[in-house]
């Protein structure tokens, strides 16, 4: 009888079209009937938790992402490596069932370091470890051998712009935040081009340091002379500073064999749940597939990549469930109304080269294009999602993240857009990333410690279930997210 009425019950529903919806469309649209549609999703959202956190697929994303990395290693863009991760990926994600996986090609960067070392000759012999900055230039053969000057911004670059020509300008700036502090990663080797500079070398953009370089794309400007371009260790940053303070004269001999090849073919890779009553509407899920030539990208974006990939796959096996043991969920059905949308982006390290590219081939379908996200600043302790776009949105996922008090991640923070999703959210599509505890993010960003032996099984789980929680309710909830 409970059955025969709910199969009644959705019957006498209003239909909609499932656009983008409005406060004032109609009864059902007012936001307390909005609220009583994602309230409903509470037994849903139970059941995903506890597949991801406690149940059979428990520490599932974990352990395919360490098969991953130790199979492939580090992905840079343009490298045999990365190539072969889309073919692994690819034929993955088809082995689980999901729908129309397929790759759409792009053309990316392709840049290698090469050999490269770094020597200090005075005031004592001392082995700098460096790890060269994505499309810098190489060293002559024999290298630069230079005077070094120390300093600790732009401005002091200025100001001692007379001195600085001829020598390798060694950056010593202090750590505020990534989003402050990178600015000296990126323009470091143009502004010391600027002023005479024959190198650069920059204190690595860590909170914290064992010794261990941090690399990252850097930026040229086009009427500036391109100058080699490494980052150092904070420790021996520092060291070379005190030393300068004493008055010091330092002396380094630097060798980079960097090469930068023409862009080289690659592919975005996608996988979906179709929607099962607006499958043109799509709420796309994504993390980036490439990464440095350092550690194993298991942080970056390892992780990311595959909670997104966790997403669908719990998704699918929910509907599973749901046909063997439980009938009313078989009635309601699992597979969400709009497509649910994986996409592993190419080539993002380098500054998103992939995500622009899949952009300009989709953007003719914007409006179809539900919410975009991307989870790409670890998967560490979930805290809840981070969110960009409107108010009348930012409501609405106020009240999904109450879905996810079973695990006590509800909180609603700002600045949802990472670097694959500017694109959409710049066009008014919303957008939404995992917020997570990045206390340790920079410890490991962009280095050699960038291993499995970061992630933690227990916590992936979580965010998976956060990132399959939110996602699907969009996806399934009867209008699109207002504009």
């Amino acid at each position: 009888m409970k059955f025969l009425f709910l199969i009644a019950f959705i019957h006498l529903l209003p239909q909609c079209t499932g656009k983008p919806l409005r406060w004032d469309d109609c009864h059902q649209h007012t936001f307390k009937e909005i609220k009583r549609e994602i309230a409903g999703y509470s037994d849903i959202a139970k059941a995903i938790i506890n597949l991801a956190v406690y149940g059979n697929a428990q520490n599932r994303s974990y352990e395919r992402l360490a098969r991953f990395v130790d199979t492939i290693g580090p992905r840079l863009s343009g490298s045999k490596n990365l190539e072969m991760a889309i073919k692994y990926m690819f034929s993955v994600l088809q082995d689980d069932g999901l729908e129309n996986v397929h790759l759409e090609p792009v053309k990316v960067p392709h840049w290698e370091r090469g050999e490269e070392s770094a020597m200090m000759l005075a005031p004592r012999n001392h082995s700098i470890v460096i790890l060269g900055l994505g499309s810098s230039v190489a060293t002559p053969p024999e290298g630069i051998t230079a005077e070094v000057l120390v300093v600790t911004s732009f401005d002091e670059l200025q100001k001692r712009a007379q001195d600085a020509k001829g020598k390798i300008v060694v950056y010593n700036q202090p750590f505020i935040s990534y989003k402050e502090t990178v600015k000296y990663r990126l323009l470091g080797a143009a502004e010391a081009g600027k002023v005479g500079a024959v190198a650069s070398l920059i204190r690595s953009i860590a909170s914290f340091s064992v010794n261990s370089p941090h690399t990252g794309w850097q930026q040229y400007q086009s009427d500036v002379p391109k100058i080699p371009t490494a980052c150092i260790s904070v420790e021996d940053a520092e060291m070379m500073a005190r030393m300068s303070s004493r008055g010091t004269k330092i002396v380094v001999t630097l060798k980079m064999g960097a090469k930068t090849y023409p862009d080289t073919g690659s592919f975005n890779t996608v996988a979906e749940i179709v929607g099962s009553k607006y499958p043109e509407q799509v709420v796309l899920v994504s993390g980036h597939l490439d990464s440095w030539d350092v550690g194993q990208g298991a942080m970056d974006d390892g992780g990311g990549a595959f909670i997104s990939w966790e997403a669908l796959s719990l998704i699918k096996d929910l509907v599973l469930l749901t046909v063997n043991e439980k009938l009313l969920f078989l009635l309601l059905g699992l597979r969400p109304k709009r497509t649910l949308r994986l996409v592993l982006w190419t080539a993002e390290e380098p500054g998103g080269v992939g995500a622009e590219q899949y952009y300009q081939l989709h953007k003719d379908n914007i409006s179809n294009f539900d919410i975009v996200m991307e989870s790409d600043s670890g998967t560490f302790m979930p805290m809840g999602l981070a969110f960009t776009g409107s108010d009348k949105v930012r409501a609405i996922l106020k009240e999904i993240m109450q879905l996810l008090q079973p695990i006590n991640v509800t909180n609603i923070y700002e600045n949802g857009s990472e670097t694959d999703t500017e694109y959409w959210v710049r066009d008014g599509v919303p957008g939404a990333s995992l917020r997570d505890d990045i206390s340790k993010y920079f410890w490991f960003h962009h280095s050699q410690g960038d291993t499995m032996t970061v992630q933690d099984p227990s916590q992936m789980n979580l965010c998976a279930a956060v990132w399959t929680v939110v996602s699907y309710v969009i996806a399934d909830m009867e209008e699109m997210l207002p504009r």
